[in-house]
């Protein structure tokens, strides 16, 4: 059950990794100082971030020392390096080591299934908002995202998490709802 439970996290995130890598590859060079709607940050910024996290976990699964992206690499090379050393780490290692989190050291599947996955969900908006690309998230994803975070409101609301909701349209959709929920203005 636990192997069924860590393919279904898998699966899951690598959807979402891989939506969030097509809109790197999309993004056009001069796209990546554009302002993102997370406050002070930039496109580069965002990638920076995903990528960050995604080196962290992936060189932890691995038992290797993390890195982080510098300011004057080539982005989207550093995201394809993040990007494998992640996958490297989801496929060859133990989901149930216990690594560091936002909220202390939790196992891998957990801070992957719970947080990262929303991490990646939400900033592949974000990223999109900044550099003009495809803002369509999978509906299922955010549907379960939102589901998951609305009994959080609290927490999350810490700072360095997100900020204020905003306001969502009468009518408005899933999506939109979750964007706002995160204090997203769409």
């Amino acid at each position: 059950m636990v192997r069924a439970m860590s393919n279904e996290v898998i699966d899951r995130v690598t959807v979402l990794v891989n939506g969030f890598d097509a809109r790197v590859h999309a993004a056009s060079a001069e796209s990546w100082s554009n302002a993102a709607p997370c406050e002070g940050w930039t496109a580069r910024d965002v990638v920076v971030h995903v990528g960050n996290n995604l080196l962290r976990l992936g060189a932890g699964l691995q038992g290797q020392p993390p890195r982080e992206i510098t300011p004057d690499e080539d982005i989207v090379a550093a995201w394809d390096e993040a990007k494998s050393t992640f996958f490297a780490g989801v496929g060859t290692g133990d989901l149930s080591t216990a690594l560091p989190g936002p909220f202390g050291p939790m196992p891998a599947e957990q801070m992957i299934g719970r947080f990262v996955s929303t991490d990646v969900l939400v900033h592949t908006w974000d990223l999109a908002r900044a550099t003009g690309g495809d803002e369509q998230l999978p509906v299922e994803m955010v549907t379960a995202a939102y589901s998951g975070l609305k009994p959080m409101d609290a927490m999350i609301r810490q700072p360095g998490v997100f900020g204020p909701k905003v306001d969502a349209p009468e009518g408005a959709d899933v999506q939109t709802e979750f964007l706002c929920f995160l204090g997203r203005p769409v």
